[in-house]
């Protein structure tokens, strides 16, 4: 467009060729980029910079657009900039903090873009130099510190996070992210908890607090001493862990608001939420799926604070008003952002839903595992109603049940297994997943059969969704042989019966439901019938699965046992009396009737397993979950969330 000019009081149009002026900041930005110190001329020089409107596209393309030499030429310069924001950060002109942080965001972004290069510079040395570098962090990290517990701006605030955000995910593996040992040395841990145990500042600042700390928590956890770690892990304070599940329990409700026109569902609780978030994570059929924004970061948020902090768990027993588990208000809930960070974006990429849900199965082993939550969730005075995504499927009609009964969440956590092994059923097969379901299904029953816990579940609804899942492992043996190795499961699962078997005297409601377990095992006696020929077909034959076939063969004595006690006399009970077609209670009482002559074998161990273990076995998964995460967060913080708009409404004068 041509620029307006004056001359001789008049205003005319001049030439359109003339090259439009250039702002100041951006002036006084190419002045930086020249290897002469730009206060030589100008004394009042950075004075001045920070009383300019940061223009961050410009300064981190200028960045970005010079080689390795190039920025090793004007490296005094960038040093003196990263010192003077440092500097402007202590001053009381708020302006000048803004335009000091954000100058510091696309600093620390645009040089970390060189890396990505074969430059060869270190980015330290680059931002602040070697010699300097100690004391720039630290004041650097105390001046967030202070600007964070303050009394102050909220936007300032807003800032102060977004910066912190930008250095720790500058790259992909922040591992690799040398500054962030400086992070380390200078925590900003408490500055956190301040922030999710005040409600203002938790619901203004409550989403990026949880994520910044989930990140700093994965910083080298596996090669050092990472302080985030050690004291998240002893966090007491009940003010900043309630703060800290309400943030979540936010966030996943959100995730599962995404589901409410086609499912007009009311939410409640995070656990609740949670449960919701892996019952809709996947459905069989890839054509029928939902485009989301699977939330990783909060996931592994949640995950980090029941893994390291066993009093966590109490927030389990927290009912938030916000969202919807009672009815009196206590104040609004924390905002989460239209494009939360670390999420990521709807796609038909299955990668990141099984991510999402092998992550959320972890943390429900996590809890599985917990004396304290075990006894939590089976506590027959703390019930809830629990409403589960239930996707429809071809052989059943979508749940329409609003008197949803009110029970201890164990039966939650069990309904939401049932309903992930009957509805995942399909050609990409979620071994691993499948695994998980069944290990968090195992660990509750070692806790009742331990605790002698009578629960009042409806368990004929696990043992048919247990026998089905069989026959589509039978169904499917040559394909899914192909890639998995299927007698892992099928061990896996016959043994969840044995456990039943040897022990369900000590923990099933009433002896009718022992009952109950011994017809559905008649039943569906043919499933078991097949499953022991298709494992002694190949125990018998030198293949590869000669030994797992072998396990599985051995695992089925008792159900076999059961099966050849029980069926002959069924037959002759039907003979005898001239029926064709026995009812369940007639088959019921022959059972009854002949549990004297049975003779079961003592197997060992089915109450025992292997304790979760994150750095031995999912060490990787948490590092490429962390680069993903890394990423998102990066991508999510683009220009327009470090607007000067709202932060100059603000500070709308200065003194």
């Amino acid at each position: 467009m041509a620029q307006v000019e004056k001359r001789g009081g008049l205003l005319r149009k001049s030439s359109a060729y003339k090259k439009p002026l250039k702002e100041k900041v951006v002036l006084m930005y190419d002045e930086i980029f020249m290897t002469e110190d730009p206060s030589k001329c100008s004394p009042r020089f950075w004075e001045e910079l920070f009383l300019m409107k940061v223009n961050l596209e410009y300064l981190e393309g200028k960045l970005e657009s010079l080689d390795g030499e190039e920025l090793m030429k004007i490296k005094e310069n960038i040093n003196c900039l990263f010192q003077h924001c440092i500097q402007a950060l202590g001053e009381e002109h708020p302006i000048r903090v803004v335009n000091a942080l954000q100058t510091l965001c696309a600093l620390i972004r645009g040089v970390h873009q060189k890396n990505k290069s074969t430059s060869g510079f270190d980015i330290i040395n680059m931002l602040m130099g070697f010699d300097k570098a100690e004391l720039c962090m630290k004041n650097l990290m105390e001046s967030l510190d202070s600007l964070l517990c303050a009394e102050g701006s909220e936007s300032l605030k807003s800032l102060c996070l977004k910066l912190l955000l930008c250095l720790v995910t500058v790259t992909d593996n922040i591992s690799q992210n040398t500054i962030l040992e400086y992070v380390m040395i200078n925590s900003i841990f408490e500055a956190i908890l301040q922030i999710l145990s005040h409600p203002p500042s938790r619901r203004e600042h409550g989403y990026d607090a949880v994520v910044l700390l989930a990140l700093l928590v994965n910083y080298r956890k596996y090669e050092s001493v990472n302080p985030y770690i050690v004291k998240l892990s002893i966090v007491d304070d009940e003010a900043t862990l309630n703060g800290m599940g309400l943030v979540i329990a936010q966030a996943l409700s959100e995730y599962n608001r995404q589901y409410k026109d086609k499912e007009e569902e009311h939410q409640g609780g995070f656990f609740s939420a949670l449960t919701n978030m892996v019952g809709s994570m996947f459905i069989a059929d890839a054509h029928e799926k939902i485009s989301v924004q699977t939330n990783e970061a909060i996931l592994l948020a949640l995950y980090e604070a029941v893994h390291l902090n066993r009093n966590f768990i109490t927030v389990l027993a927290q009912s938030h008003p916000e969202m919807g588990l009672v009815t009196t208000p206590v104040g609004p809930a924390p905002a989460t952002p239209a494009t939360p960070l670390g999420t990521t974006p709807p796609s038909s990429d299955d990668e990141h839903r099984l991510h999402s849900g092998k992550l959320c199965l972890i943390i429900l082993t996590c809890i599985a595992e917990d004396q304290y939550a075990n006894a939590f969730l089976h506590d027959d005075n703390m019930n809830f109603r629990v409403n589960l995504h239930r996707m429809p499927m071809r052989h059943r009609k979508k749940a329409a049940d609003k008197n949803l009964p009110c029970r201890p969440l164990v039966c939650a956590v069990l309904d939401l297994m049932v309903e992930f092994i009957v509805t995942h059923m399909m050609k990409e097969f979620p071994m691993d997943l499948y695994v998980r379901c069944i290990q968090v299904v195992h660990k509750l029953l070692c806790y009742q059969k331990k605790c002698r816990v009578r629960l009042h579940y409806t368990w004929r609804e696990l043992w048919s969704a247990l026998i089905n899942l069989l026959k589509f492992l039978m169904s499917n043996e040559t394909v899914l042989l192909a890639k998995h190795n299927i007698f892992t499961l099928a061990l896996m699962i016959v043994n969840l019966f044995n456990m039943f078997i040897t022990y369900g005297d000590t923990f099933l409601p009433t002896p009718s439901s022992y009952d109950e377990l011994y017809y559905e095992i008649i039943r569906m006696h043919q499933s078991f019938d097949n499953l022991y020929s298709m494992v002694l077909r190949l125990s018998t034959n030198a293949g590869q699965w000669k030994e797992a076939a072998s396990k599985v063969t051995h695992a089925l004595v008792n159900i076999r046992a059961i099966i050849n006690h029980f069926n002959p006399k069924i037959e002759s009970y039907a003979a005898v009396n001239h029926i064709s077609q026995l009812s369940e209670e007639q088959v019921l009482e022959v059972v009854r009737a002949n549990y004297d002559t049975l003779t079961l074998k003592l197997q060992d161990g089915l109450d025992q397993y292997e304790r979760y273990s994150e750095q031995h076995k999912e060490a990787a998964f948490f590092k490429e979950l962390v680069r993903s995460i890394s990423t998102n967060v990066r991508r999510n913080l683009a220009f327009h969330t470090l607007s000067q708009e709202v932060l100059l409404k603000e500070f709308s004068t200065i003194s």
